[in-house]
């Protein structure tokens, strides 16, 4: 007579079977390439002992192309729900040790069902990438498991925060679930995204090209701006993006975490020195950053992509807060088409998670030439200037040096609904530079002198003095203080304290068209 025992046997039997994946053979060869397995991944991504799994047992439904003869231990992804700084996540981890970790039916409800019970608990998704792709033998069954995720990506989107990590190959479809998430990590020479691969680019344009070379973590993270974060080693990024988690609430309905902060005087002398008072010189904003956030809380976002602007999430005072800042030593901090990218879905994402942001300007405009012109300046600059008007979390911006220009009015200036805007006293609000407008303005005057050069560098001087500071711009109202850079931190502590229960609202509509 059979009894419970050997029942519950049975069943520990079956789910080692599962914890197994494709066998200690392909397990081994994950390792060798210097990959973890689906479970040895969430283990570091979790807080110890809390993953609870889900759907251990699906498995797929396939009977063409011999499938019915092979057995898929979870059918490829492993899924279900823990714990990271103490607070909930939902997740999936593909197991490329069976069937190469590709997306089929069953693989695709699996991920679906634990995304619904992200958003329904209101807690952050997180997906670890590693897969060859759609299940070909399943066909278009694959394909609609795609279609469910996409969808699911797209509408939980501000709803939850969505994280992708990609920890080996991602091609074809694949790789617009993680597009479509909030940010994407991934781990140099082992992780890959591209639509289509180097065979296939090969056959049907001639070019020839590496996997890495074609869409490896430096290329995403330095040239397209697919991703947002890489690391050396698996072990690095899942690291990272515990990091990542504690900056972030757990829906939309929700604040960051406040953590404690030690009293410390917020008086900064350095501030007086970094920022050179030569218009032209350049530095590096992120030291001024350093001086106003709390230390060591500064995580940078897409560090090495459109260098020209820094972005990041950090701490002041132990609030969570975003920052959008200029960095004179690209580009003379000009805004770009990528640098208009890269901000504005930033800016979108904090808005959408309760961040309050803070913007630091030097900015000489938009940047010029063709190159930028034909590629869609317009177009992708109005983006950020949509974003910034769109938003509703508190809003701040100090001027550090220049603010010129159409750029002056995008980055978060007084007429798209800044909070609060402070200048330092060295700072330009202008149309645009004085050498500039003095060749327009007085560009009669200066030809027609006996000594154009000295007339010229009067006519500079005096456009300058007139115009060209601070302010003009203040006794119009679009400046709030010009403030001593010592105390820029200060203000700031002040300033968010005054909005901690700003409320806003926009027009009642079904959503606004951003310009794509």
């Amino acid at each position: 007579m059979i009894d419970i025992y050997e029942k519950i046997t049975e069943l520990y039997d079956k789910r080692r079977e599962v914890e197994m994946g494709g066998g200690d053979d392909k397990i081994i060869k994950q390792h060798e390439k210097g990959k973890l397995t689906a479970r040895e991944r969430i283990d570091l991504l979790v807080d110890e002992g809390t993953f609870v799994e889900l759907n251990p047992f699906i498995s797929h439904r396939c009977t063409d192309f011999g499938l019915d003869q092979v057995e898929g231990p979870g059918d490829g992804v492993v899924t279900g729900y823990g714990k990271v700084n103490g607070r909930d996540i939902f997740l999936f981890s593909q197991d490329f040790t069976v069937f190469g970790g590709a997306l089929g039916e069953m693989h695709a409800k699996k991920i679906a069902n634990v995304m619904d019970l992200a958003a329904k608990n209101g807690a952050p998704f997180v997906g670890l990438n590693d897969s060859g792709g759609a299940r070909i033998q399943e066909g278009v069954g694959s394909l609609d498991g795609y279609g469910q995720i996409f969808y699911r990506n797209s509408i939980y989107s501000g709803v939850i925060p969505q994280i992708s990590v990609i920890m080996g190959p991602c091609a074809g479809g694949a790789v617009y679930s993680p597009a479509i998430t909030d940010f994407v990590f991934m781990v140099e020479k082992t992780s890959q995204m591209f639509i289509t691969g180097p065979k296939v680019i090969e056959t049907v344009t001639g070019e020839k090209i590496s996997s890495e070379d074609l869409g490896g973590a430096k290329v995403h993270n330095t040239i397209s701006g697919n991703a947002h974060f890489k690391a050396a080693t698996e072990e690095e990024v899942l690291k990272e993006v515990r990091r990542l988690l504690s900056y972030l609430p757990q829906n939309y309905n929700e604040k960051p975490n406040r953590v404690e902060f030690n009293e410390k005087d917020d008086y900064r002398p350095e501030l007086a020195e970094i920022v050179p008072i030569e218009a032209t010189r350049p530095y590096d904003v992120r030291k001024v950053i350093e001086q106003v956030v709390d230390q060591d809380s500064f995580m940078e976002v897409q560090k090495d992509f459109a260098r020209n602007i820094v972005i990041g999430l950090a701490r002041i005072r132990g609030e969570v807060v975003g920052l959008i800042c200029n960095q004179p030593k690209f580009l003379a901090g000009g805004l770009d088409i990528d640098s208009s990218d890269k901000s504005a879905r930033f800016i979108r994402f904090c808005d959408s998670f309760n961040i309050p942001l803070i913007t630091f300007e030097d900015v000489t405009g938009f940047f010029p030439g063709i190159k930028q012109e034909h590629g869609g300046i317009i177009r992708h600059g109005a983006k950020m200037l949509y974003a910034y008007s769109e938003a509703t979390v508190p809003k701040l911006t100090v001027i550090l040096r220049k603010a010129f220009g159409g750029a002056y009015v995008a980055l978060n200036s007084k007429s798209i609904g800044a909070d609060i805007v402070y200048a330092w006293p060295n700072s330009e609000v202008a149309v645009m530079g004085p050498e500039g407008a003095a060749n327009i303005i007085f560009a009669r005057e200066i030809a027609n002198s006996d000594n154009p050069e000295e007339t010229r560098q009067r006519k500079i001087a005096e456009y300058r003095d007139k115009f060209a500071n601070p302010y003009v711009a203040a006794s119009k109202g679009m400046i709030d203080d010009v403030i001593d850079p010592r105390e820029t931190r200060i203000k700031i502590i002040q300033a968010l304290e005054m909005l901690r229960n700003k409320k806003d609202s926009r027009p009642s509509k079904k959503h606004g068209n951003i310009p794509l």
